[in-house]
């Protein structure tokens, strides 16, 4: 079958061809479509506890058809991957994808999706009327936790992010209320994003890390609350103990996979409906199989729309 094969940790991937799971095996998905995402590079380059074997097919999520049921997947079983005609899967993971949304939509609110919408619902305890700052809201999952945040109730939202382009669709096409470039930092951000606010911040959505996410810290009312999903401005950063404590914040991590089922399940499925409303969009980029290797260079400059690979 045709599929994007890793064969060095230190090298992307390239289309080429891969012994297929075998049709009478259970779990086998005919992949309509598969999504690319931070997490499939560091997963390739071999960096996390466990490393896919060599060679694999690579690729976390899909789309596709398993047992004539369209369903939405976030895991395959090693070797395969979702970047292939084919993959297998738990059957027990899937999730059915609603008939009014397309493939390549649906895979935007799996791994980016949920990031951001279980950031704030299910680890951010979103409540009705806070004011909800998101940072790098030019990516995918800043776009998509903007809108989040208007249909979970916020009272206000703020963008932040370094692209201009991406400001000025947040606050005119995405519902935010203001928007913050980050282009400095320290005392000088932490008082931009609360003039932003009005006041002060109650939930951070973070899916980068760095002194953005310090200077949010800062901005955080009583009980507020940073949700940690991402690190896209670096691994690691000097974050001070003093403004934790003097209000009460809290930071919080959260990861799709140590979610519950059920908790996904719902929240895919609201997002679909969103989605097939017109009240929750993505750009989305169709890639195929072919240029799967320029996809992934271009995936690791963080580009601000959804890169999806049609098999």
């Amino acid at each position: 079958m045709r599929a994007a094969v890793l064969n060095d940790y230190d090298r992307p991937p390239e289309p080429g061809t891969f012994e297929p799971p075998q049709a009478d095996g259970e779990g086998i998905v005919q992949v309509a479509v598969a999504g690319l995402n931070p997490i499939d590079l560091y997963t390739a380059a071999g960096i996390l506890p466990t490393k896919p074997p060599l060679p694999s097919v690579v690729g976390r999520e899909g789309v596709g058809r398993l047992s004539g049921r369209r369903v939405y997947f976030d895991r395959s079983v090693p070797p395969f991957g979702s970047m292939a005609e084919r993959t297998r899967i738990d059957p027990a993971t899937a999730i059915e994808v609603p008939d009014d949304v397309d493939d390549p939509l649906a895979v935007c609110f799996g791994i980016a999706g949920l990031a951001a919408w279980l950031g704030l619902e299910w680890r951010g305890h979103l409540a009705e009327g806070e004011t909800v700052l998101v940072l790098g809201a030019s990516g995918v999952v800043g776009q998509i936790a903007v809108q989040a945040a208007r249909l979970l109730g916020a009272g206000r939202i703020v963008a932040a992010a370094r692209d201009p382009g991406g400001l000025e669709r947040a606050r005119s096409e995405l519902g935010a209320d203001a928007a913050v470039a980050l282009d400095v930092a320290g005392d000088e951000l932490v008082e931009r994003c609360r003039d932003a606010a009005g006041g002060d911040v109650d939930l951070v959505v973070d899916p980068i890390w760095g002194p953005a996410a310090v200077a949010a810290l800062q901005a955080l009312g009583e009980d507020g609350r940073l949700v940690q999903i991402g690190n896209a401005a670096g691994a690691s950063t000097e974050m001070p103990a003093r403004p934790i404590r003097t209000h009460i914040r809290s930071i919080v991590g959260h990861t799709n996979f140590s979610a519950p089922h059920d908790v996904k399940r719902a929240a895919f499925r609201t997002m679909c409906e969103h989605a097939a409303a017109g009240d929750l969009v993505v750009p989305v980029e169709i890639v195929g199989l072919d240029d799967v290797t320029d996809a992934w260079r271009r995936q690791a400059s963080s580009p601000h729309h959804k890169l999806v690979i049609r098999p």
